[in-house]
């Protein structure tokens, strides 16, 4: 059975949670070598700022402090989707590894964000985590398309091209 979040709690995880995404998307662009993997990391770690801020409009704790000083804590080199970042980085396959971790990551946050959405009264932050599942959903996909970019897939730019009738 799952557990019951209070309002704030729910609100504190998905604080959480963004600047977990956005800590990762950012040492991932850092160390992309492909410059579009690099842009799309970067754009990335950008929208989970818009997330963190969407979130902190309606927190009413002060565990985090202030959003600027937030963003700019340390990194949570505990968090495990972060620790296995290091270890591609370290192993030379940023940009395949940093997109498949992001789908697992992302995937997650939808599941997540989804359920606290249910349980949530308030219908403007329920209104912010629907909102945050939906562009979620758009960095899935996102997320989805560079990998088979870097991986030499069939882009669905290019499906027309191999469609045969």
């Amino acid at each position: 059975m799952g557990r019951e979040y209070s309002l704030q709690d729910a609100i504190s995880l998905a604080i959480k949670a963004e600047k977990d995404s956005m800590d990762f998307y950012r040492r991932a662009a850092s160390a992309a070598k492909n410059e579009r993997a690099k842009r799309v990391l970067d754009m990335l770690a950008n929208e989970e700022v818009g997330h963190l801020k969407s979130f902190f409009d309606h927190y009413k704790g002060s565990e985090f402090g202030d959003l600027a000083s937030y963003i700019s804590s340390p990194v949570d080199t505990k968090n495990p989707a972060y620790m296995k970042l290091e270890k591609a980085i370290n192993e030379d396959m940023i940009e395949q590894k940093a997109m498949e971790l992001a789908l697992v990551e992302e995937k997650e946050c939808i599941g997540q964000y989804t359920q606290l959405a249910q349980g949530v009264v308030d219908p403007a932050v329920k209104a912010v985590f629907e909102r945050v599942v939906k562009e979620t959903q758009q960095h899935y996909a996102l997320i989805e398309s560079e990998y088979a970019h870097l991986m030499g897939m069939v882009h669905e730019s290019d499906q027309d091209t191999y469609v045969r009738e």
